[in-house]
């Protein structure tokens, strides 16, 4: 493959449903349908973690959560174990990132040449409060679902400036003879879930489709999804009107998303380095709006754990699906082919595979993992997703197998079943997980690494009492801290 400029471009809780060349119905998202009609999308793609900070570390890496330690939102990336941006700034390559990182700080070595109005985590220390998992702490996470509709954020503002500083990039660097590296992240569709008016005004509440299980009574009562609940304060159903009002909001906010992709491939377009820049889209992780009785990522579910994938430009196959496993762990490779990176020793023993070769290819059951020790989660939990079956396995509680060929919303769970060869296929999915690692001796791990950090800002109560922020703040906004609710004794 001829070496090439590559335009990355991300974003931030885009469920893999919420855009119109995955077949969503309502949700409107023509220029990421154009990337997709000009290149190859992939329909089994997972984020290696459903929440922002570890995912992110683990694009960057290549690596497992569980091989860097980048934890939950309290661990945020600081440079030290090497990046794909390391490894191309070693060989001389541009590599720019303008939008939202979450990694630690500016001023830790990130991996790039520069980074260009970047987002990180809180006072260079993120949120410490997710890593207390012992029951006692909960958030009343009620009231941006009950204030979801219309209306500005600064998400939105910070949005269009990263579109515009792209699009000014862009012309600054179109006669560039050697390949460059542009990390596009925006930090929409995460909440807060209000959209624009003009996007909000395009899907009627009636004509919204419901998520799966979004009714009580439908409800997995399951002990890591009931914890949870109870955790974010999710254990009062919600009424029918409000998640309607949160679609409708959260289908606002992809397709102004949409809206700055769309300037930026223009801009791409005009500057006519369409012809030698390859495109991928994809985002950190996906949103469940209410399935499961769930709001947010952090679960294994489809909502939460597939992601929107696609590549476009020079040698893509055109209009193409592809059905093969693939991860953000597999960008790392990718990015360095896409330029002409040589990969040295380190490189190759990542985990991932480059994804231009799957693109070309024919499926394949591939393999994929990804895993949680994140906030609202008192035990580890783990996924193995090959073409077909979906296996969860929980520490300390029971599995789930779903086979998303006959059951795509996973509302039968096979790991219950007593059917001999359904059980056969349970331990072969497990088999799997163990040969990547112990998970019962990683969930001490996490648990050991939360606690030290945790003690070393002075222990529990001192964390508690710095307070949680609700959303993290763009570039020169201040944060909204709020105190989580502290009880000494487990629920």
């Amino acid at each position: 493959m001829k070496p090439s400029n590559l335009l990355f471009i991300f974003s931030d809780q885009h469920q893999q449903s919420a855009s119109g060349c995955y077949g969503h119905p309502l949700v409107q998202t023509p220029n990421i349908d154009r990337l997709a009609e000009s290149g190859t999308r992939f329909t089994n793609a997972y984020t290696p973690c459903a929440i922002c900070v570890p995912a992110r570390a683990s694009l960057a890496t290549g690596q497992y959560v569980h091989q860097i330690g980048y934890w939950d939102n309290g661990f945020p990336y600081d440079g030290k174990v090497k990046s794909w941006g390391h490894r191309l700034n070693q060989e001389g390559f541009q590599v720019d990132s303008i939008g939202k990182l979450h990694f630690r700080s500016p001023n830790d070595d990130n991996g790039f040449t520069n980074e260009i109005e970047p987002m990180h985590v809180v006072g260079e220390i993120g949120d410490p409060t997710s890593g207390i998992r012992d029951g006692s702490v909960t958030r009343n996470s009620r009231g941006g679902i009950d204030e979801s509709g219309e209306g500005e954020t600064t998400y939105q503002q910070y949005d269009i400036r990263n579109a515009d500083n792209a699009i000014q990039w862009l012309n600054d660097h179109k006669d560039d003879e050697k390949p460059w590296v542009l990390f596009l992240s925006f930090v929409t569709p995460h909440p807060p879930f209000l959209s624009p008016e003009d996007t909000y005004k395009r899907y009627p509440h009636d004509q919204i489709d419901m998520p799966p299980q979004w009714r009580e009574e439908d409800w997995v009562q399951h002990p890591a999804f009931q914890y949870m609940r109870r955790f974010f304060t999710f254990n009062e159903p919600f009424a029918e009107k409000t998640i309607r009002q949160l679609h409708a909001a959260y289908y606002g906010i992809c397709t102004f998303l949409d809206t700055q992709i769309g300037r930026v491939l223009d801009a791409l377009d005009e500057t006519t380095l369409n012809e030698t820049t390859r495109v991928i889209y994809s985002s950190d992780h996906g949103e469940h709006l209410g399935a499961r009785g769930i709001y947010g990522k952090f679960t294994m579910y489809e909502e939460a754990s597939a992601i929107p994938f696609i590549l476009s430009g020079p040698d893509v196959p055109v209009g193409k699906v592809v059905n093969t496993p693939i991860s953000l762990i597999d960008c790392y490779p990718t990015i360095l082919e896409a330029v002409g990176c040589p990969f040295d020793d380190d490189d190759k023993i990542r985990p991932g595979a480059s994804l231009w070769q799957i693109a070309q290819d024919a499926d394949k059951n591939r393999t994929v993992f990804a895993e949680y020790h994140a906030i609202a989660s008192q035990n580890a939990f783990y996924m193995v997703r090959d073409i077909r079956y979906k296996f969860v396995y929980y520490v300390d509680a029971p599995n789930q197998l779903f086979d998303l060929k006959h059951d795509p919303d996973e509302l039968i769970n096979l790991a219950e079943s007593a059917d001999e060869d359904t059980k056969r296929i349970v331990a072969d999915f497990e088999e799997r997980l163990r040969s990547w690692l112990d998970p019962e001796a990683v969930d001490l791990q996490a648990k050991y690494d939360q606690h030290q950090l945790i003690e070393s800002y002075g222990g529990k109560d001192a964390v508690i009492n710095r307070g949680s922020f609700i959303n993290s703040p763009v570039p020169g906004e201040d944060p909204v801290f709020q105190i989580p609710q502290h009880s000494k004794n487990e629920p």
